[in-house]
This record gives C-alpha cells, sequence and structure tokens, in this order.
C-alpha cells in the first residue's frame, strides 16, 4: 500500500490507523526550546553571515583592485555580446574605460589606491537586466523554433 506524503503510520496501533504528518522541524524548534523569535534572529544572523562571507570573496577575487565591476569579468559568449551591444552609449563608454584601465594595471603590475578600489556595496549590476532579456529572447526562439 502506497504512503500518502501527508500522512504517516500510527506506530501505536496495527497500522491501520493513519496520522497527520508534522512538520519534523517544528519538533526540533520545541526540542531546542526555541521560539519564533529565536528563530527568526538565528535566521538574521545567518544572513549577515553571508552578506560578510560575500564582501570578503568579492575583496579576495581581486577585480576590485582594478576598478573593474562584477559584470566587466562575465565570459563574453553569443549572448553576452548581444548584451553589450544592446546597452546604452555611456554605460558601453565607462565599461571599455574600465577594462582599458585595468588592463593597463596588469601590464604594470600594479593596483589602484585602496581609496578607488570599487566597494562592494558601490558594484551595480549594470549589465544583468540586459543579459536576462537576451536569454529569454533565445529561449523564446529556440521554443518557437521546435514548434
Amino acid at each position: 500500500m502506497p504512503r500518502s506524503n501527508h500522512f504517516k503510520r500510527n506506530t501505536d496501533t496495527y497500522g491501520t490507523d493513519m496520522v497527520p504528518y508534522q512538520n519534523p522541524l517544528s519538533h526540533q524548534l520545541r526540542n531546542v526550546g526555541m521560539s519564533l523569535k529565536e528563530w527568526q534572529t538565528a535566521l538574521a544572523a545567518t544572513g549577515r553571515l553571508l552578506v560578510g562571507f560575500r564582501k570578503w570573496y568579492y575583496n579576495a577575487a581581486g577585480f576590485n583592485k582594478i576598478g573593474l565591476l562584477r559584470d566587466d569579468t562575465i565570459h563574453e559568449d553569443g549572448d553576452v555580446k548581444e548584451a553589450l551591444r544592446r546597452l546604452p552609449e555611456k554605460v558601453y563608454n565607462d565599461r571599455m574605460f574600465r577594462l582599458k584601465r585595468a588592463l593597463d594595471l596588469s601590464m604594470k603590475q600594479a593596483v589602484l589606491p585602496k581609496e578607488q578600489w570599487t566597494q562592494y556595496e558601490e558594484d551595480v549590476h549594470y549589465l544583468e537586466p540586459y543579459l536576462e532579456e537576451v536569454i529569454r529572447e533565445r529561449k523564446e526562439v529556440e521554443e518557437w523554433s521546435k514548434k
């Protein structure tokens, strides 16, 4: 007899009675003695820890030390090239300036002064909306070509 996802067998009887399934996490919270407020506080602390890790990784990657943004480091495949073509001229020119400056610094084996490093909070994902649009359009064309 297949078991339902929402019920589990009651072990007190001969296996014929079904009882509603209860989330094991709620039992763990009760056993640990955590209230909902304490649980939310723990989740918030975990979120702060993840943000701290992201900031550390962002600085450890090193591209910010030569003035690049995260989107400047994306590998240029067909979708990215199309997204770059759709960028406004000023955004594209800013990107080219950052890339040329980074190449120059790399050739000199130097980094920018620390006050000129790109900060995690300042990093703008300027290419992401255009890239998502290009990928969505490509998938739509693929779906239409299948039919």
